[in-house]
């Protein structure tokens, strides 16, 4: 007997053209009707220009065909706003006191590691002045879409990503705006970016605890906060701030993390503590939260960075941060 599963999963091969992500991942299949062997498939039209319909109902109705027992298919779409749309189980945002303390390095790094378990990543770059996420991703493309919604764009591991950089005629175009429009600018990129199903969207903040940092916390049902800080003690004294911040706005810190912690020179096999002593498990008893790990100052790291390869970074810490971050915040499938 012919059931909605097999006929979601027969979807699961359909892709969205400018994502190529599929429309059962994107969460675009609303509803499934079986009548005798007849088939009835409505999807969302959500970022999808007139052309793209008409290729995906094509391959719909191609995909549901193959299937025994059907008869007839009729795909048809319907209007959903992106927000109706998303479902994401844990949003977790990367923030810092300061900014030069290699917050989007984490961010980006966060997101590497749950993709290589098997999650479903996004990426949501709140940095709206300073965004660095695609130039480490390699990515220029820019976001597809249409009036009822963005399609966010993917990277070569399948992480999904949206950063102003993307919508800016040049990448060195500076962004120049004032506070308000800023925080409107994050809650369009929560609201009207199809994120579809996601099994955790990472948001890098923007340094600081002002008006976008704010606008994040009061504005995405955030599951949890993860600190980035340098050795230094003025920096050590400004993070502090924002966990303070974080702790006011009743959110979880999940882990700190130390980056820049020491540079290793293999000739003479040491670690050189060029900002001072680590911090870490001090800032870790201030946030009373994990102590994540540390990031040396890699200069196999900053390659990868500058050539838009930081998918292929390889190091402990990684499975450090996935391995706690699905501890804290579990994914519940389905």
């Amino acid at each position: 007997m012919l059931t909605k599963e097999q006929i979601k999963e027969s979807l699961e091969g359909v892709l969205v053209p400018a994502v190529k992500r599929s429309i059962v991942g994107l969460n675009m299949v609303r509803e499934v009707a079986i009548s005798d062997k007849r088939v009835r498939v409505t999807l969302a039209s959500t970022g999808l220009i007139v052309g793209a319909q008409d290729w995906i109902k094509n391959k719909a109705k191609e995909a549901i065909e193959t299937l025994p027992e059907v008869n007839e298919v009729e795909v048809i779409f319907t209007d959903a706003k992106p927000i109706e749309l998303n479902k994401v189980e844990h949003i977790i945002a990367v923030m810092s006191g300061k900014g030069g303390v290699g917050k989007s390095l984490i961010a980006s790094l966060t997101a590497v590691s749950l993709k290589r378990k098997s999650y479903d990543v996004g990426i949501l770059d709140a940095d709206i002045t300073g965004p660095s996420i695609p130039k480490m991703f390699g990515i220029d493309t820019r976001p597809g879409g249409s009036e009822s919604g963005i399609l966010p764009v993917l990277s070569r591991s399948g992480i999904e990503m949206i950063s102003i950089n993307l919508l800016l005629p040049s990448e060195d175009d500076a962004v120049i705006w004032r506070g308000p429009l800023i925080g409107k600018a994050i809650t369009q990129f929560w609201e009207e970016v199809l994120w579809g199903k996601l099994d955790y969207l990472i948001v890098d903040l923007p340094p600081g605890t002002a008006d976008a940092p704010l606008t994040v916390m009061q504005s995405l049902p955030i599951s949890g906060v993860i600190i980035v800080f340098t050795p230094q003690d003025l920096t050590a004294m400004i993070v502090r701030k924002a966990v303070r911040m974080a702790q006011k706005m009743d959110k979880p810190i999940l882990g700190v993390v130390e980056n820049m912690a020491y540079l290793y020179v293999p000739e003479i096999d040491e670690r050189i503590e060029l900002f001072g002593r680590s911090r870490g498990e001090e800032m870790a008893r201030a946030a009373c939260a994990p102590f994540l790990g540390q990031l040396p100052l890699d200069p196999e790291l900053a390659k990868l960075c500058d050539e838009g390869n930081v998918e292929r970074y390889q190091a402990e810490i990684l499975d450090n941060l996935s391995e706690s971050l699905a501890k804290q915040v579990p994914v519940t499938r389905i």
